[in-house]
């Protein structure tokens, strides 16, 4: 690229100080200054741009948040109808009341930075405001993408921590009081806390995907609720799993799907129709909380209290993944490891007490080597000359008394 600065005398007798570019595509750029030194400057920066390949043309960036913000929406057809209405609700609510006016080419990293603190000091979640960030972030990654902007001006903000909340673990004992509180949906609790299933795969699961032979329940759906609207999909890592059906749960299950089609739902409303969770929770669950004399417990409990009773039953990292269909073991290992520290110190106690075992065989097998011939002499194995006391003189060494007279 040839830049060039030329000088235009104005009517009134000022200066004004031209600069000029061109870009890949031949087209001239020219921007005006009443300063020399700021349209080098200029040209400097259009210039780096250009051999480093970082350039844009300036119209594209003239674009708004908000404008943008729809083009972008409507490009992900990747996620779920819940993730989607998220992103629309985040975008509403945080992201368009701020930038919605903002040209993309006039977003800066400060101003970003500054949002980010003003939403935490307003009372915002560090969730939410992280999510907020992301749906910001993403929206400027496409506009990157596109040619629109250099560089996202939301990379490397800093965002608040997360503290995750303790999981509510439940006992054997207290799952069984809160089933018998629970009246009819006493087999909804048992199959939640022996199975982890997150309550919009248990709503979604068909009586085909039963397997009462090999006790066997096949999650290849999930029920979530969008908008006061019940929508069924893929699970949550859109990945198809098979959980274990405990004997407990096995009974109660089959008069579930007495009478059901192959593609009936196992589990209905009183009135029919899905079960949807607020109204479950309202109606069944927090009245069987308070019956069995707990406090603090939330239907997503149940799911922690599934993977506590499997890993005090043996259960591997990697058992526990794939029941509670985690995308991960580190993921499981994030929200479980707790659970574990246990079964560690238990695997350094087994250690430590195979370590002892093979010390004492060793011990023994020696004790119980027959004697060697030289063993019988009074040598040690490898010993050469007489016994220990009657040493052979070695007449290459001198002793002290020699080494001083010499």
């Amino acid at each position: 690229m040839a830049g060039s600065i030329t000088v235009i005398q104005l009517s009134d007798g000022n200066r004004r100080y031209r600069a000029r570019y061109r870009d890949v595509s031949g087209r001239q750029h020219e921007k005006r200054y009443a300063r020399k030194v700021d349209a080098q400057r200029w040209l400097d920066e259009a210039t780096s741009a250009l051999v480093t390949r970082t350039w844009t043309a300036p119209e594209r960036g003239r674009v708004t948040v908000a404008d943008w913000s729809e083009q972008w929406l409507a490009a992900q057809t990747g996620i779920k109808p819940s993730t989607r209405y998220r992103y629309s609700s985040l975008l509403r609510t945080h992201v368009l009341p701020l930038w919605g006016r903002y040209r993309l080419a006039d977003v800066t990293h400060a101003e970003v930075a500054a949002w980010v603190a003003s939403l935490r000091s307003n009372g915002s979640a560090p969730s939410t405001v992280r999510q907020a960030h992301r749906v910001f972030s993403l929206l400027l990654d496409l506009a990157v993408r596109d040619g629109r902007i250099p560089g996202n001006p939301a990379t490397r903000v800093p965002l608040p921590r997360l503290t995750r909340d303790e999981p509510r673990f439940l006992t054997h004992d207290q799952v069984e009081h809160l089933a018998e509180a629970a009246g009819d949906d006493a087999d909804v609790i048992r199959l939640l806390a022996y199975t982890g299933l997150r309550f919009g795969e248990m709503v979604a699961l068909r009586v085909r995907r039963v397997d009462f032979l090999r006790r066997r329940l096949v999650i290849a759906e999930a029920a979530t609720e969008v908008a006061g609207k019940l929508v069924f999909g893929t699970p949550k890592t859109h990945q198809q799993r098979t959980v274990p059906l405990p004997a407990a749960a096995t009974e109660s299950l089959a008069r579930r799907c007495e009478g059901k089609r192959t593609d009936d739902l196992v589990f209905t409303a009183p009135k029919g129709g899905p079960l949807r969770l607020r109204n479950w929770r309202r109606e069944v669950f927090d009245r069987a909380v308070r019956a069995a004399g707990l406090s603090d417990v939330t239907p997503h409990d149940l799911r922690h209290t599934a993977a506590s009773l499997a890993v005090a039953s043996g259960a591997t990292v990697k058992a526990v993944q794939r029941m509670l269909g985690h995308a991960s073991a580190a993921m499981t290992l994030d929200v479980y490891s707790g659970l574990f520290d246990d079964d560690l110190g238990d695997l350094a106690a087994r250690m430590d007490a195979a370590a002892r075992a093979a010390a004492e065989a060793r011990v023994g097998a020696v004790w119980a080597r027959p004697p060697t011939e030289e063993a019988k002499k009074g040598k040690r194995p490898g010993q050469r000359g007489g016994p220990r006391g009657d040493r052979t003189h070695n007449p290459r060494i001198k002793s002290p008394l020699l080494c001083q007279l010499s």
